[in-house]
């Protein structure tokens, strides 16, 4: 459904995805984690063509259903992004407009994408809301962002994701602040959708545990790079890559009887200190003369000239 090669986002001389492969089958979730900074919601956000001036999109190919998304005209890109593929932003009280009602930009969707206008709009809008288990949905339509609780407007972001039956659905780290109770909700939900309309899904988190229990596969990301992917759960019991050892290692079961958890030393290289070899060869445990002088490529699913 998805094939991305050579993906890369550029801010002047800084390359904050550089060279991503992924693929998606239908019906597949995929879970893509790493920590801030490392390129998860830029890769996105570029194949969406979200990134405006002065970041630069570029990519071998971006083919999403034939469709090659770097190519397609503006026109043609509006008929397939928000329609087939869809994404759930991360802060839905900054994604959602404050001046108007959720009813109204749900229904402007619905209007963009499949035509629909007035009571057709309108009903399908509760039944929207009323399928993301949103309680008393009619009355909920009249309601401003401000009026709703983070949990609540989140379901509104999902509501209008799913609006016109998407094959592919981006989650960006939809269950940023909320409280622990309304998280597994919002997974819950997300799961439960992804099977009910047999869509495929791409969930961006820093939650390991979260991607092991609902991912096939799982894409590691650092400084820009996928470093490691495979399926769930041969990753988790053997990792590859040393940052990704590092990232498991990090898990607060793994460090029990612990005063401190394992922590990776190091910060991840930004826009004037990334080196000529590996990016991770600074903070590497396992580092080699090798690792500084150059760079590896992704082979056989890890981007490690010494994996383990």
């Amino acid at each position: 459904m998805l094939d991305i090669q050579n993906l890369r986002v550029r801010f002047g001389a800084f390359p904050a995805v550089d060279g991503v492969d992924l693929h998606v089958d239908a019906g597949e979730v995929l879970g893509v984690v790493g920590e801030s900074g490392s390129g998860k919601s830029v890769s996105m956000m570029g194949l969406m063509g979200l990134i405006g001036a002065p970041g630069v999109v570029t990519a071998d190919h971006c083919h999403f259903l034939g469709h090659d998304l770097l190519t397609l005209s503006d026109r043609e890109r509006r008929r397939v992004v928000g329609r087939d593929v869809a994404m759930v932003f991360q802060d839905a009280l900054t994604a959602l407009n404050p001046s108007y009602t959720v009813g109204f930009q749900i229904e402007e969707v619905l209007q963009l994408h499949l035509g629909l206008k007035g009571r057709a709009a309108r009903e399908r809008a509760v039944a929207l809301l009323e399928q993301v288990e949103i309680p008393d949905a009619a009355r909920r339509l009249q309601a401003y962002p401000h009026e709703l609780s983070g949990g609540m407007n989140q379901r509104v972001m999902i509501a209008m994701a799913i609006a016109c039956g998407p094959k592919l659905l981006i989650a960006d780290e939809p269950t940023t602040a909320l409280d622990v109770t309304i998280q597994a909700q919002i997974v819950d939900l997300l799961l439960r959708l992804q099977r009910e309309q047999g869509m495929a899904l791409i969930m961006i988190t820093h939650d390991l545990a979260l991607v092991a229990g609902l991912a096939q596969r799982v894409a590691v990301m650092y400084a820009g790079q996928v470093v490691e992917t495979g399926p769930v759960p041969a990753l988790f019991d053997a990792p590859q890559h040393p940052y990704t050892q590092a990232l498991l290692a990090a898990l607060p079961e793994h460090n029990q009887g612990a005063r401190r958890l394992q922590a990776l030393s190091g910060i991840v290289p930004g826009a004037h200190d990334r080196p000529a070899g590996c990016l991770l060869s600074p903070r590497c445990p396992k580092v080699q003369p090798r690792c500084h002088a150059d760079r590896p490529a992704l082979v056989q699913g890890v981007r490690c000239f010494f994996p383990s």
